[in-house]
């Protein structure tokens, strides 16, 4: 097959050269934008009176017909084509003559591509931030059941102090938050349209930009067309917002195979979320935590490969930059992949509360509500503090919890204590008194699960 560009050139490429050079095994994903880039290049073509109406009309209809064709698996994506570009332009001259020669008039392939890319993320972008949406409404719901499941909070991977499940998963449910919020900003700063820049210097034509980027839905032209073909900012901040939600999803896939384990036992998976082993019967594995654990670094991969790929690179277009492609594309499926799949697991997951409960005595984890007790009492904080890390010394030798002690053993600490520490060291006593912003109060936790579902009807409200 001649090469659209062969007219320069002597001989034919080398066969090596055209599978090492090709794109379109991976960016025939991007068939509807390239279709749609076309459609409204070529309407604002013969609105500019570059091509005559019967062209654009003969061009519309072709597309249209190869994309249903497409679609209906009546054309398969075959070799010998450098890209998706160039398979739809040249199908689309098989068909139509000469008004498809017409179609690639003042546009280049590199803004024909920055487009289509373009175009291809802001679209996944939505569909990433409607997964998002989705889990944000797992997580509020499940809260709203566990605000006063009392569990140990963990620092250093101790026990700490007493919060909530449902304080636990509006952590998490915030982080989500920003994610979302990430990927708005994203969407915002990459929505400009590169089509109009050409090869990198614009056209001699009287094109009109402005009427392309509003017919694809963009909020401008980009105002520089090196600029226009060069930038992949946008595929960076995007496989960085993207880094960041693995992160959280593979912190929060760590805690849940933790917690599933015998040694904590505070959730139980759904046999439809977990697997077994070939050898131990007993055996009921977190593999999908543990796989998003891991997909984390293969996401982590593609923001370093555009980092890499990009940072040394001239203006404007240059052949590096069709490794953007593989690295976005993967990153995107895996992402989609993972929220898919953690929201009915979490959704399914079993809460032990008695185990969580039982922990919860455990660890001294009301020590610091028992020295806030001497403090009310008029005790400065670090007298305080010195009274009960004794104190504390004395029960774990002792191995009784500080509520075991008698009222004579808390007095021979100190004298302020009174009758009245029992109820101050209670564990309910200990989370409904922190309801402070933030905190894991029921009360406080049920405000926090409210902004969240404000936020959320806002983000529906938005699409």
């Amino acid at each position: 097959m001649a090469k659209m560009w062969a007219g320069r050139f002597s001989k034919e490429a080398d066969s090596k050269l055209d599978s090492f050079n090709t794109s379109l095994p991976f960016d025939c994903r991007m068939y509807k934008e390239d279709i749609q880039g076309s459609l409204a290049h070529s309407e604002m073509l013969a609105k500019q009176g570059i091509i005559s109406n019967e062209d654009k009309e003969a061009i519309h209809k072709g597309l249209k017909d190869i994309l249903q064709d497409i679609e209906a698996g009546k054309i398969r994506f075959s070799d010998g084509y450098e890209d998706i570009h160039m398979f739809i332009e040249e199908t689309l001259t098989n068909r139509i003559g000469d008004a498809g020669k017409r179609l690639h008039t003042a546009r280049s392939r590199n803004d024909q591509v920055a487009t289509d890319m373009r175009l291809y993320v802001k679209k996944e972008i939505k569909e990433i931030e409607d997964l998002l949406l989705q889990f944000l409404k797992t997580l509020t719901k499940n809260a709203k059941q566990y605000v006063d499941t009392i569990l140990p909070g963990y620092t250093h991977l101790q026990r700490a102090q007493p919060i909530t499940l449902g304080q636990w998963m509006m952590a998490y449910a915030n982080m989500l938050k920003r994610d979302y919020v990430r990927l708005e900003n994203t969407y915002d700063l990459m929505n400009e349209c590169p089509l109009g820049s050409g090869a990198l210097a614009t056209t001699t034509y009287p094109i009109d930009r402005f009427m392309t980027s509003s017919s694809l839905g963009f909020k401008q032209p980009m105002e520089n067309s090196l600029d226009g073909v060069s930038d992949r900012d946008y595929c960076i901040e995007l496989c960085s917002d993207l880094s960041i939600l693995m992160m959280h999803l593979s912190r929060l896939s760590e805690e849940v195979i933790s917690w599933c384990s015998l040694e904590f036992h505070f959730l139980e998976l759904d046999d439809a979320y977990s697997t077994g082993s070939s050898i131990m019967p007993q055996k009921k594995n977190p593999d999908i935590c543990e796989l998003i654990r891991g997909k984390s670094g293969r996401v982590y991969g593609s923001l370093m490969t555009l980092l890499t790929m990009l940072k040394g690179l001239p203006l404007a277009y240059n052949k590096d930059m069709q490794e953007d492609k593989e690295a976005v594309f993967d990153c995107i499926d895996t992402v989609k992949q993972c929220l898919e799949i953690i929201n009915p697991m979490f959704d399914t997951l079993t809460v032990c509360k008695e185990n969580m409960a039982k922990a919860a005595l455990h660890g001294y984890i009301n020590a610091t509500d028992c020295a806030d007790y001497l403090v009310k009492k008029g005790l400065p904080f670090r007298d305080a503090y010195h009274v009960i890390g004794t104190l504390v010394g004395y029960c774990s030798k002792q191995n009784k919890s500080l509520n075991d002690c008698t009222l004579a053993e808390f007095k021979q600490f100190h004298p302020l204590f009174e009758s009245d520490v029992y109820k101050a060291l209670d564990l309910k006593t200990c989370v409904q008194q922190r309801n402070v912003l933030g905190g894991p109060s029921s009360q406080e936790v049920q405000r926090q699960i409210q902004v969240i579902e404000c936020f959320i009807k806002g983000c529906e409200v938005r699409e």
